[in-house]
């Protein structure tokens, strides 16, 4: 049989293109591609003929029958049959280079018409080998079929990370055991959990959030990955970003210069503090190797009375590396190795002050590099998978709507990033295949994930799963293939049009975000500063929008304004709406045909009710002051009936879409609280304490539930804007003797 070797090339990307995998090309997909692929033609087929010989308990055995069942309805008998699948761990089996760490994670596949062999050289290599197999099984006509082919592989990057950010929420249990699911079958093998007041610590009274995980609860969604070989590393932020803490009056007096972002990083009492968060999350993490610090924005680092220094640039970069410096060897102490952001205000100077065995999770400074590189130390190769989008992450390119003449505000710096025109795929791509981080010594990769604009984490996996492939197989596919193979994998064959979903999804999301007047926020106040020192960029802005103004009596006078003010913004809302309607029955076919991550789809059809009723919104308000000028003729040619109808069927239309607002935004928390738990609840009379950071204006953290994601709309005072209309048609009616309940077509709603 002829043999037909698909070598995994990646130079057609410095090009701008990445050519298609093989298996892709025959109809397979595949996340991450493997180093080494060979393929022989032809098929085939899987069915409960076969058997499955394995020795043990294995979660690999585990995986593979679990998923048989759940994804394919098969069932396999143990046994050494005619046709067999064989799970086996041999050091050795694959050649994976000389890095220790690595090998283990390698595996070979071998499949021909009697036999599926998989040979890990370790029993995550075992896993990864079946996640591979796994996903190669396509249904065709009933049947399941796969590739003649043999496959070695392993990862180019040791650890390969997700990042978990549950500050503005906090995850079921159920909900977290499941993404561990999700992310082996990507060869994830370590979470950045990002826990801040979602973990109850013991030693630190009322620094976790009512109902906060327990280190009971903590330790179970470890063992859990554990299981998987994923490490669930904690992620505590500190001395920086510690509102979760310092909000609460007993710990107040520890904060810098009296707010409450940052700690006094000169006062014993803070490290005390600090190091006692850290050894409670360790004794709730046990068998994990590594710790994050985060030393995420310590913009004021040594700002504080109790500093006997000046503060200065040097000082300041000096407190960083001395708290950096204590917590490393705290940790190491414990055996746990450091990971932290190496970034403003370190200095050059100073980062010869960190142990060489810091894992740099950022590169903040491109001098760092030749220091650390002398320094032997290693970094993580990190890459965003989300910025400032509200709503839906910008996953893929929308150059276009970048001139959308509907889009009022386009130019505003907060919404957009690089990441809107290039598309966060395209992005992680790029970086993971010639990123700046190859000038050091990765050893992994960090897929961020910021929960700060409030997006559910079912709106990550597409990026999630980007970052896992590419710290995996940096540069293969290109990200179009890896798009299109990630709907196959994720949704199942049975999925249609996912691609153009999240393109509508993105575009319904930016719209809406765009849509809104940007106010600077009374009542949240202006925050306390950000990295180019206090009092700089602190204004805080609302979105909101000016309802058309109400008639006068006696006449019925009024100044429209409504329709000019948004002028360009209601010349795009015919189109948002025809892509909102044909949206949304995308997401309801789809509905009845995925197998795989039916809730995700859930998730993205209340998001798109959401934003599909704001199209709706503008319209009636629109509509409601076209209403108030037929009202005011009607007046001056003495037909003051006609004048009413026109006001009932504007109070009318806004309050029934003012309703249909309230329903959208209930029905969206009900699918969120599906996952989560509610934001900021009470438990057992613990009340939820809000308090905003006082440097980052988090959209997801404005509100203690999820009523941020409404606020706009609220902030519009739609239900006082009917009361004192309410009020002008009653006092109309009495004027010109016009009853109410004599127009039966056009009944004042309750």
């Amino acid at each position: 049989m002829m043999r037909i070797l698909f070598s995994l090339l990646v130079a057609g990307a410095l090009f701008g293109q990445t050519p298609a995998t093989g298996l892709w090309l025959r109809g397979y997909a595949l996340i991450p591609t493997p180093q080494k692929v060979v393929a022989a033609d032809g098929e085939v087929f899987l069915d409960s003929s076969w058997t499955i010989a394995a020795e043990g308990d294995h979660i690999a055995v585990r995986s593979l029958r679990g998923d048989l069942r759940q994804f394919h309805g098969l069932s396999i008998r143990d046994g050494n049959g005619e046709r067999v699948i064989r799970l086996a761990v041999r050091n050795g089996a694959v050649d994976t280079g000389k890095d220790v760490a690595i090998h283990p994670q390698g595996y070979r596949l071998q499949i021909t018409d009697r036999e599926v062999a998989i040979t890990g050289n370790g029993d995550a290599g075992l896993l990864y080998g079946v996640q591979t197999f796994l996903q190669l099984l396509k249904p065709v006509n009933g049947r399941l079929q796969l590739p003649l082919v043999s496959i070695e592989d392993w990862p180019r990057l040791q650890l390969r990370f997700l990042h978990w950010d549950t500050k503005h929420h906090q995850d079921r249990m159920a909900t977290l055991k499941r993404y561990l699911d999700w992310a082996v079958r990507f060869k994830v093998n370590m979470i950045g959990f990002e826990l801040e007041d979602k973990f109850a610590y013991p030693s630190v009274p009322g620094a976790g959030a009512p109902g906060a995980f327990t280190p009971a609860e903590l330790q179970e969604i470890v063992n859990y990955g554990l299981e998987r070989f994923i490490q669930v590393v904690p992620v505590i932020q500190s001395p920086a970003h510690m509102s979760y803490v310092l909000k609460n009056p007993r710990y107040a007096h520890l904060r810098a210069d009296g707010n409450n972002y940052q700690i006094c990083m000169c006062d014993e009492e803070s490290y005390k503090l600090i190091l006692r968060m850290y050894d409670d999350v360790i004794n709730a993490t046990r068998g994990v190797d590594y710790f994050f610090v985060s030393t995420d924005e310590v913009y004021y680092a040594g700002l504080c009375a109790k500093c006997g220094r000046p503060y200065n640039e040097k000082n300041r970069s000096l407190a960083w590396a001395e708290f950096a410096k204590r917590a490393h060897d705290h940790l190491a102490a414990k055996g746990r190795r450091m990971l932290a952001w190496l970034e403003y205000p370190l200095l050059d100077e100073h980062l010869e002050m960190i142990p060489s065995d810091v894992i740099d999770g950022v590169i903040g400074e491109a001098s760092f590099i030749p220091i650390e590189n002398r320094k032997g130390m290693r970094q993580l190769a990190y890459v965003s998978l989300q910025g400032a989008e509200f709503l839906f992450p910008d996953h893929l390119p929308l150059d276009a709507e970048l001139a959308d003449p509907a889009a009022p505000n386009a130019d505003d710096p907060l919404e957009f990033e690089r990441g809107l025109s290039e598309g966060r795929i395209r992005s992680v791509h790029r970086q993971l295949l010639n990123g700046r981080f190859w000038q050091a010594n990765p050893i992994g990769v960090f897929g961020a994930a910021w929960g700060d604009s409030g997006l559910h984490n079912e709106t990550f996996w597409l990026g999630w799963a980007a970052a896992a492939r590419y710290g995996w197989h940096p540069g293969t596919p290109g990200p179009e293939q890896h798009t299109a193979e990630f709907m196959r994998v994720y949704y199942g064959p049975g999925a249609g049009n996912m691609v153009e979903i999240y393109r509508m999804m993105q575009r319904q999301a930016r719209g809406w975000q765009r849509a809104w007047d940007r106010v600077v926020s009374k009542a949240r106040g202006p925050g306390y500063g950000n990295s180019d020192g206090k009092g700089i960029g602190t204004t805080r802005y609302d979105q909101t929008l000016t309802p058309p103004s109400l008639p006068q009596l006696p006449d019925l006078d009024f100044r429209p304004g409504f329709a000019s003010q948004y002028r360009r913004l209601l010349a795009g809302v015919p189109a948002r709406s025809l892509e909102s309607d044909q949206l949304i029955h995308a997401l309801q076919e789809n509905l009845g045909q995925v197998s795989r991550n039916h809730y995700n789809l859930e998730v993205m059809l209340g998001l798109a009710e959401f934003t599909g009723h704001h199209w709706r919104l503008l319209t009636i308000l629109a509509e409601a002051e076209r209403s108030f000028d037929r009202a005011r003729n009607a007046v001056r040619q003495n037909r003051p009936k006609e004048a009413m109808g026109h006001l009932l069927a504007a109070y009318n239309g806004v309050g029934r879409t003012e309703r249909e607002g309230e329903t959208a935004y209930r029905n969206l928390v009900t699918i969120f609280e599906k996952s989560q738990f509610p934001k900021g609840r009470a438990v057992d009379g613990h009340a939820f304490l809000q308090v905003l950071d006082d440097v980052k204006d988090h959209w997801g953290g404005r509100t203690a539930d999820l009523g941020y994601m409404f606020a706009a709309e609220r902030s519009i005072g739609l239900t006082q804007w009917r009361k004192d209309l309410r009020a002008l048609i009653e006092e109309f009616g009495k004027r010109n003797n016009v009853p109410l309940q004599g127009l039966t077509e056009l009944r004042l709603e309750e």
